[in-house]
């Protein structure tokens, strides 16, 4: 399973300058979380055997669970890390394109998912439908410039998401693999060293 680094830079000004402002009012109101991989202990609650203290963290995670279902979180996944974005085709209508994104994002041995996936692949990543986003350039850029960066993953995300239970899917191969399942209600993507607005894509309600 791909293994992604996910922080939350309260501190960085390109991460918050100019953000869309109904982006940013979710955001707000949103709790932000420094680690995706700890969000994900907590939730998920990778527990050992009951005899080993596994039933206590059981309990802790069942807790957790019940406080954190329905309440929406934020969070920033770091430009490098950023695998989960493709690029689509170009919109002539618009002068902009379409942006993939695979809507899980994996820590731990875990993952955050738009959904839960019926099935994995042969790498045992669970396999979801693309969200398609539509992006524009910004100004003086041009489709094979903005190519270089998703390839380069110098794009940042942020998602704003509402965590709604738990999933499981078979593993081809033995296992399973387990992940909360989330509702994102907001994705947010800028160029990661100018902090320029590339994509915004939010939910209907």
């Amino acid at each position: 399973m791909r293994a992604l680094s996910f922080m939350v830079l309260l501190g960085s000004a390109v991460a918050f300058a100019d953000a869309d402002p109904k982006f940013a009012k979710l955001r707000d109101n949103a709790e932000a979380i420094a680690s995706l991989g700890g969000f994900l202990d907590q939730y998920a609650g990778s527990c050992g055997p009951k005899m080993l203290g596994g039933a206590e963290c059981e309990k802790n995670a069942e807790t957790f669970r019940r406080g954190a279902t329905g309440k929406k979180f934020y969070m920033i996944v770091t430009e490098e890390t950023a695998g989960v974005l493709s690029m689509g085709e170009p919109n002539p209508s618009t002068g902009g394109f379409t942006l993939n994104l695979t809507p899980f994002f994996g820590a731990g041995g875990s993952g955050l998912s738009h959904g839960a996936p019926a099935k994995t692949d042969k790498d045992g990543n669970p396999i979801l439908p693309f969200m398609q986003l539509d992006a524009v350039l910004p100004e003086g850029w041009n489709v094979g410039m903005m190519a270089r960066q998703v390839m380069a993953r110098a794009l940042r995300i942020q998602v704003v998401f509402t965590p709604q239970g738990l999933w499981q899917v078979p593993k081809k191969g033995g296992g399973a693999v387990r992940g909360v399942k989330a509702k994102f209600n907001a994705v947010l993507v800028t160029v990661g060293r100018t902090g320029d607005q590339v994509a915004l894509w939010t939910a209907k309600d």
